[in-house]
């Protein structure tokens, strides 16, 4: 059966979040005076981790609402108590410099101009709808997708099955015309493969080792449209207009 829609991981596939986060996270240590505090710039960057983490999973598991769960990283990384609206107005100043700090992977802006004729695009993430709409607007990137589907809306994260089912049910496709590309391979990959996807693991970093059984990998986008030509459905309409 041929593919016809690619669905995209956001964060760390095609928006370099890693990075922004780095660079965002330095910079409203350094505004607030803190990074001394936290042991350096290496440490405090460890604990900031560790602390969203920490919140994101409880995010995913239902116990936090998107807003919470924020709150939730400020009060972890700081150690100490924080009303909501204090915890908001700290979290608040580190989310200005980290958009400051947004960036697409070079590579990514290609790759959907590249798909555009070939297959319809849209995002699947395990972030907020409102957070991950905002960031596609502001990088300019989100004309290319007819839809925006997040886990706080579908009630699913990834790698539950439900989450890519959701997905495939918004585009009216049955999981076997899709595919899902994104960075990690057990969330992404392999848990496109068991929803019965096409799972692409984008492995920037290479690590080295081979891929599991119906799972592709390719090291950068520029590698995708070339490896989709020979299988997406040729004349598949897009819902974008």
């Amino acid at each position: 059966m041929p593919l016809r829609a690619v669905l995209w991981d956001l964060d760390d596939t095609l928006f370099d979040y890693t990075g922004s986060d780095r660079a965002g996270v330095l910079r409203h240590l350094e505004a607030e005076g803190l990074t001394a505090a936290y042991g350096g710039e290496e440490a405090a960057l460890a604990r900031w981790q560790a602390a969203m983490e920490r919140a994101f999973a409880r995010f995913l598991a239902g116990e936090l609402e998107f807003l919470e769960h924020r709150r939730e990283r400020a009060r972890t990384f700081l150690g100490v108590p924080l009303s909501d609206d204090e915890a908001d107005a700290w979290f608040g100043r580190y989310v200005a410099h980290y958009e400051a700090s947004w960036v697409l992977f070079p590579d990514s802006a290609p790759a959907l101009e590249a798909l555009a004729p070939l297959a319809r695009q849209a995002v699947l993430s395990n972030s907020g709808t409102a957070s991950q709409e905002r960031k596609l607007r502001a990088l300019g990137i989100r004309g290319y997708f007819e839809a925006v589907l997040c886990s706080d809306e579908l009630g699913h994260a990834k790698p539950e099955p439900e989450a890519f089912a959701a997905a495939c049910d918004a585009l009216g496709l049955p999981p076997e015309e899709v595919v899902y590309v994104g960075d990690r391979l057990d969330i992404d990959a392999l848990g496109a493969r068991d929803a019965g996807l096409t799972g692409v693991w984008l492995d920037r970093n290479g690590g080295g080792e081979e891929p599991p059984p119906g799972v592709r990998r390719i090291r950068s986008l520029a590698e995708l449209p070339e490896l989709l030509r020979g299988v997406i459905g040729f004349g598949a309409p897009s819902a974008i207009r």
